[in-house]
């Protein structure tokens, strides 16, 4: 796809329950690292780890390329439209639209990904017409699930998906969120 045809516009805020998911820029490059610079984003995460400078910098490089290309977007979470405090992300493929999120330690425990993930599924379903988001999650990360279920979302009766990421094999549940009638 060119960005012609990409279904995201060049640039994306989205507001609601308390949080501003904005597009990463450069300013927040020195920041990243204290986000995803972490063992648990590491281990549940294909985020690459260690995290730093550069790789931010690459992660940003990619975000606008998977943008353009109308597959991904990633936004970052904030309460007031500056600083960033973890990420959100919507996939879209031709199996479905994939929510994904991870939020710096710093800033876990105050409901941020639960509420970004019901952000950005709003978005889904009213600006791109989807009629259901996922979650893919393996079962032993208890936060995960947590949000998954703070966030309205049911485990699915499909096949696990099984692969190997970063040199340890996983297993991850889908979890699913449909569209208001």
């Amino acid at each position: 796809m060119n960005s012609t045809s990409s279904p995201f516009p060049d640039r994306i805020e989205l507001r609601g329950e308390g949080l501003v998911l904005r597009d990463w820029t450069e300013a927040d490059l020195s920041a990243m690292p204290d986000l995803f610079d972490d063992p648990d984003v590491a281990y549940w995460t294909p985020i690459v780890s260690p995290f730093d400078e550069a790789a931010a910098r690459a992660r940003l490089v990619r975000d606008r390329q998977l943008r353009a290309e109308g597959t991904t977007i990633l936004l970052a979470i904030t309460t007031d439209g500056s600083a960033p405090l973890g990420e959100v992300m919507l996939r879209r493929s031709p199996e479905g639209t994939e929510i994904g999120y991870a939020v710096g330690p710093a800033h876990r425990g105050q409901g941020l990904a639960a509420r970004a993930v019901r952000v950005i599924a709003a978005y889904a379903f009213e600006e791109l017409g989807a009629d259901q988001v996922i979650l893919e999650l393996e079962a032993e990360n208890a936060a995960s699930v947590a949000v998954a279920t703070k966030a309205g979302f049911s485990l699915l009766d499909v096949l696990p998906i099984e692969g190997e990421e970063k040199g340890r094999p996983f297993v991850l549940q889908t979890w699913g969120l449909r569209r208001a009638s």
